[in-house]
């Protein structure tokens, strides 16, 4: 990652009225989302129609307020960005999943009629997507937490840091929001 004063600090630029703070910043941390949203790719099916380059500029785009970045740090930045990336997984899901676009559906074989068709990942997302905003109600930080670990790809620390509470935290949250969403998964 950046060093934290380098992000704290174009971020209080922008905050400041310097409209060239946010190019910079993405210079700063492009690498760094980079590799998040590869982690997150490496987890998601080879059918999906999003590549690593289009999530960082798709969730980089969803940050950026014009030319005014309203975090108040580098934490908070990486936060946010957990956020935006997985508003655009989950916005890339439902593309692909619109009727016009089969609405999911795979061809299937005539020897397979009647057994039912595996899940396309777009559902798959969908439906963790739509069982976290439940888990949400239940307990936001734990939800937090799935989105920096599951959709950004951030680590036991770096969650920790984002979110400013302990790794053991992150760590006990993280299984109790897995085994939750397992389980909400599972029955619906």
């Amino acid at each position: 990652m950046p060093p934290a004063g380098d992000v704290t600090a174009l971020l209080a630029e922008s905050r400041a009225g310097d409209s060239a703070a946010a190019d910079r910043l993405l210079s700063a941390v492009y690498d760094e989302l980079h590799r998040l949203a590869k982690v997150h790719r490496s987890r998601s099916r080879r059918d999906a129609t999003l590549n690593t380059t289009a999530l960082v500029h798709e969730a980089y785009f969803k940050l950026v307020d014009g030319d005014r970045l309203p975090f108040d740090g580098r934490a908070h930045f990486f936060s946010a960005a957990a956020r935006a990336m997985r508003q655009v997984v989950v916005d890339d899901a439902r593309k692909r999943g619109r009727i016009k676009r089969g609405g999911g559906e795979r061809p299937t074989s005539l020897d397979r009629v009647g057994e039912p068709a595996a899940d396309e990942p777009a559902t798959e997302i969908l439906a963790l997507d739509e069982a976290l905003r439940t888990f949400e109600t239940l307990d936001p930080r734990a939800a937090r937490v799935v989105e920096c670990r599951y959709f950004a790809g951030l680590t036991v620390e770096e969650t920790a840091e984002a979110l400013g509470v302990s790794p053991t935290t992150v760590k006990r949250e993280w299984a109790a929001a897995r085994a939750w969403l397992y389980r909400a998964m599972s029955e619906g």
